[in-house]
């Protein structure tokens, strides 16, 4: 494992150039194609004993009652003992372009103290968007991924079986109004905001449409925002599809992203270090009581003691300096491979390395 991390960034390198260009549709998004996120309140039922204690969760018995109440069922006023039932918040994003009838995916995850929605079958709950209009309707059986196991000395869990998804669970009632067709002026929006990359697919959309449409029709705004003109004669969904596979060559920063609970190191193609000496070591101290029972010596008058005795062992490993210098991303890991340091021990050079003021990179630590 020690160098697994590191090993893994060298073999990337030698597919990086082949890497670098990509279609505008993988890097950039249109503007007016954005989703809208949806949330709604529900109850699930049908769960076997797992659903909210309705005396922890007055909600709950609340929203049951308020169901059975608009079902036509008279409820009577004594606390309710059920387990079989939660309350649940569901959330949903309605895709752009989508239509009325069409069917989105849901998610479903526990309000109260229900310990699962295994077997839960959600009950009709209004989906609303940021306007408090109600956009989609979802309901149908939920699909948990994970469960939990209890018994009286051990309880064993996988995954999170409090959430749960439906796969096609709501169906949009109400479009999302958008004149696509209608649009003359697109903007495009960067997922990686750049400026070279965004100057590489402004020239790229011009030169197709200098050779196409007889103009230029986008300019860079910053680096994440490029303007674009439809050209006439040609529907924007058309034109849009033209653009969209044109080929350019991607650009990033170059940057260092450390995550020191897992360890993970990843370093980009650009990173550049200068030659530096790096002693990293670690120091081991062990301590070991070996305490010794003295007997007396026969019959005298003396007495059995315990006489302590310590032994303090110091051992303090790789404390030899070591050169790295990275001209390239290959010459950077074989210096610090060179070292045999663990990705953890990766992290902590890296950033020092960062603080002498070595590193040509952003260093980002999650």
């Amino acid at each position: 494992m020690k160098r697994l991390v590191l090993s893994l960034v060298a073999a990337l390198v030698a597919i990086g150039p082949a890497l670098a260009q990509s279609r505008v549709k993988d890097i950039a998004v249109l503007q007016s194609a954005r989703d809208n996120q949806l949330v709604g309140y529900g109850l699930v039922v049908g769960l076997q004993g797992t659903g909210d204690s309705l005396r922890n969760a007055p909600f709950t018995e609340q929203s049951m009652r308020s169901m059975l109440d608009n079902l036509g069922i008279a409820t009577s006023e004594g606390r309710a003992r059920l387990k079989n039932i939660a309350a649940v918040i569901v959330t949903a994003n309605l895709p752009a372009f989508v239509r009325q009838g069409s069917r989105i995916d849901v998610s479903v995850s526990s309000l109260g103290d229900a310990t699962s929605l295994q077997g839960g079958q959600l009950v009709m709950t209004p989906l609303r968007a940021a306007n408090g209009e109600i956009y989609a309707v979802a309901q149908g059986p939920i699909s948990v991924s994970g469960f939990q196991a209890q018994g009286a000395a051990e309880t064993v869990s996988r995954g999170t079986p409090t959430t749960g998804r439906i796969s096609g669970g709501a169906i949009v009632e109400r479009e999302v109004l958008a004149e696509f067709d209608a649009e003359q002026a697109l903007t495009l929006q960067l997922r990686n905001p750049d400026f070279s990359t965004a100057i590489a697919i402004t020239d790229a959309i011009n030169s197709y449409g200098a050779s196409r449409y007889g103009m230029q029709p986008a300019s860079e705004i910053d680096a994440r925002t490029i303007a674009i003109r439809k050209p006439p004669n040609v529907s924007t969904a058309r034109f849009v599809a033209s653009i969209e596979n044109l080929v350019v060559e991607t650009d990033t920063p170059a940057r260092v992203v450390l995550d020191e609970s897992t360890g993970t190191v990843v370093i980009g193609q650009d990173v550049r270090i200068s030659t530096v000496a790096i002693s990293h070591g670690s120091l081991t101290v062990r301590v070991t009581e070996s305490p010794t029972v003295v007997q007396p010596a026969p019959f005298s008058r003396g007495v059995t003691a315990v006489e302590p005795e310590t032994y303090i062992d110091v051992n303090e490993e790789g404390t030899a300096l070591g050169v790295v210098h990275g001209t390239d991303l290959q010459t950077l890991i074989e210096g610090l491979n060179r070292l045999g340091v663990s990705p953890t021990d990766t992290i902590a050079i890296l950033q020092a390395i960062k603080t002498s003021g070595a590193m040509q990179a952003e260093l980002v630590v999650q």
